[in-house]
């Protein structure tokens, strides 16, 4: 059996104290654990921010990439090796901004990929520039007079473009978090783990005062129905007074883009030789008239 104490790595966290990042770190740690994954057994790849040093400080396989690309490289990995466990971590300016093309890409390829986002509605690690989940006005040192640009709706863009795993956690509710995780990484295709994790220092309008007041779970919604996706999309949409937090949509599974490849299903390209069998086949041939 796998162990939560499995995964700690040997160096410490320099996140500062209180970030939603340590709840993250540690909801990973949980939901691995707890579905019998070991550290060999998953790829974690992330980009650049505060949260995607997240590999360094636990023992797993790591892969840390470039900024917007984590999808991508995820992507790629995912087709040399899918027997590997892959999941990427990274921030709502990476997943979001920089990246949001790979992210719309991947869910709509619906590669078997659990996708983390580590959303704290700014750009914490160059110090507190709006990010594309920032609310319009956003006050910030490349905003002074306040951002013009209205926030991205992660959840329904992923419902939009045809995810059927989507949902949202929060670094306040760790028991919870691991939960969805936990699910994420059962569900066979693209998942969505978009999560409320706060900022103390470079945004504290959205700290654990604002979500603990608002924040409620989907689970204890009375009729709420996950597999009904156009109520998913429209509660996707809900911010201010209320905020949902939980599985929003769980469709149907459908065929993961690994299952359609024609080259992978003869097993993993990493445990597949070189020289494949119909390039052997064209050599006798050819030798055969020569």
């Amino acid at each position: 059996m796998v162990a939560r104490k499995d995964f700690d790595g040997t160096e410490r966290p320099t996140w500062c104290r209180g970030c939603g990042n340590h709840a993250i770190l540690n909801g990973i740690k949980m939901a691995l654990a707890e579905h019998d994954i070991a550290p060999h057994e998953i790829l974690i790849v992330t980009g650049i921010g505060c949260g995607s040093k997240l590999p360094h400080y636990m023992k797993v396989n790591g892969y840390h990439t470039l900024h917007g690309r984590t999808l991508a490289v995820a992507t790629g990995a995912r087709l040399a090796n899918h027997g590997l466990r892959v999941m990427t971590v990274h921030g709502d300016g990476d997943g979001y901004g920089e990246g949001l093309s790979h992210f719309l890409n991947a869910v709509r390829r619906n590669l078997n990929i659990t996708d983390v986002v580590q959303d704290n509605r700014i750009y914490g690690l160059t110090k507190g520039q709006y990010s594309p989940t920032s609310e319009r006005g956003k006050h910030t040192p490349t905003s002074p007079e306040g951002s013009i640009d209205g926030p991205v709706q992660p959840l329904a863009m992923a419902i939009t473009a045809g995810a059927t795993f989507v949902s949202r956690g929060y670094s306040g509710e760790l028991r919870h978090l691991a939960w969805l995780i936990g699910e994420a990484l059962k569900h066979p295709g693209y998942a969505l783990v978009d999560v409320l994790q706060p900022c103390v220092t470079f945004n504290r309008s959205y700290a654990y005062d604002f979500y603990n007041e608002r924040v409620y779970r989907l689970e204890d919604e009375e009729g709420y129905d996950p597999t009904d996706r156009t109520a998913a999309w429209e509660k996707a949409h809900e911010w201010g007074e209320r905020i949902p937090i939980g599985i929003f949509y769980r469709g149907e599974p459908i065929p993961t883009y690994e299952e359609q490849v024609p080259a992978l299903r003869a097993g993993p390209l990493v445990k597949q030789p070189l020289e494949p069998e119909w390039i052997r086949r064209m050599e006798a041939i050819k030798q055969k008239y020569v």
